[in-house]
């Protein structure tokens, strides 16, 4: 790499860590936007912006050669899981090879690795079609940008997603797929002292509800449903008329998912007490990220290129979704965890190791060039 300092990454990834970006925060996706925006600007790109959603910010695409078809796509998002003042409680430090601040991992050391990337290419005059897209809702199940993510998929040959590799080093070849839904149920209040009978008691059905869904777990094949929240009731002395639970799913077969989701209609329609009215919010879907044929050939470019570039090349399976369930699932052979490594994403410690970002930067730089050898 040209002129690369890793003084000079750390410079620009503390400006764009030191933006609080939660998901939610548009104002700060789209500073974070407008910095990533200028940096393509000045390698000569033009820089599409698309404002899918006024509550998450812009998203942006980026490609080297204008067309219709894409050899290779690039992702990264711009929003984070933290609130409004994080950045002025816990901004960008370092301290030894770690580097700490809200997203600095998760993912816009990624963000700055995808800029690195390309404008490497773009100074070996790489005949390669690239796209970058960058959304801003990636963390609330790219629920704006899912649609355009997917769409792009489709007119690509390979994608890449610069999620963080693991603590361990290791990139990404298959995630599950997950779904979150909140159940709503609506009884009738009474008095439990005076008049029980007349109430009809939603944290009973609700209660009847979990036990159900419980039996779902299949860990042997993969399938996962947890009840995380929980609530309901108003005092010891009424019964309920209204409770609620919010429900994660993981699983690697659409068959599984299409198991759950059946099970939670018939007990809508079938509630287990008379009376009961009850309402499923599907709250985000990504399918699984599904290690086929074309992905493991897209891995053994990646172990080449590892070869060359002197990175001992590992691989993992993960139970967390990612923009790369979408990309897999419209059959583009995709790659995750490209990203800087790093550990305890979404957390007050969240951190990644410095040391590793060159390192990965290269192995990029080399897979893309053999892609290109192949291509051209």
């Amino acid at each position: 790499m040209q002129n690369f300092s890793i003084d000079g990454f750390l410079k620009e990834l503390e400006e764009i860590v030191n933006i609080d970006s939660g998901s939610y925060i548009s104002g700060g996706v789209a500073k974070v936007a407008h910095v990533m925006e200028e940096k393509y600007k000045s390698l000569g790109l033009n820089v599409i912006r698309h404002d899918f959603s006024s509550e998450a910010g812009p998203c942006l695409e980026v490609r080297t050669h204008p067309g219709e078809d894409i050899d290779v796509l690039l992702v990264g998002h711009m929003d984070t899981v933290f609130p409004e003042g994080t950045v002025k409680d816990r901004p960008f430090s370092i301290k030894g090879d770690s580097a700490y601040g809200p997203g600095v991992m998760d993912m816009k050391s990624g963000l700055l690795s995808i800029f690195y990337i390309v404008k490497s290419l773009l100074e070996k005059n790489s005949k390669l079609k690239i796209c970058v897209a960058m959304n801003n809702d990636e963390e609330i199940h790219s629920l704006s940008s899912k649609d355009w993510l997917t769409e792009l998929a489709k007119i690509s040959k390979y994608a890449f997603v610069m999620e963080p590799g693991r603590k361990g080093g290791e990139l990404v070849n298959s995630r599950k797929g997950v779904a979150s839904y909140i159940v709503k149920i609506k009884g009738r209040a009474a008095h439990a002292g005076v008049a029980p009978q007349d109430g009809i008691n939603a944290v009973h059905e609700i209660s009847l509800w979990i036990s159900e869904l419980m039996k779902l777990n299949n860990y042997d094949i993969g399938t996962s449903l947890s009840v995380g929240i929980v609530k309901g009731g108003t005092a010891t002395n009424v019964v309920p008329d209204y409770a609620e639970c919010h429900i994660d799913t993981r699983f690697v077969h659409m068959s599984e998912n299409k198991k759950i989701e059946d099970t939670l209609e018939r007990l809508k329609n079938t509630p287990f007490l008379e009376g009961i009215q009850a309402e499923i919010i599907y709250d985000g879907k990504r399918p699984p990220m599904a290690l086929d044929e074309k992905a493991k050939n897209l891995m053994k470019i990646v172990e080449k290129a590892g070869e060359e570039t002197g990175f001992q090349v590992k691989w993992v399976s993960t139970g967390g979704g990612s923009d790369a369930n979408f990309i897999s699932y419209m059959g583009c052979p995709v790659l995750d965890g490209i990203g800087p490594t790093g550990d305890r994403a979404h957390s007050s410690d969240e951190v990644m190791v410095i040391s590793s970002v060159e390192p990965k930067i290269k192995l990029s730089i080399r897979t893309l060039e053999i892609l290109e050898e192949m291509l051209y």
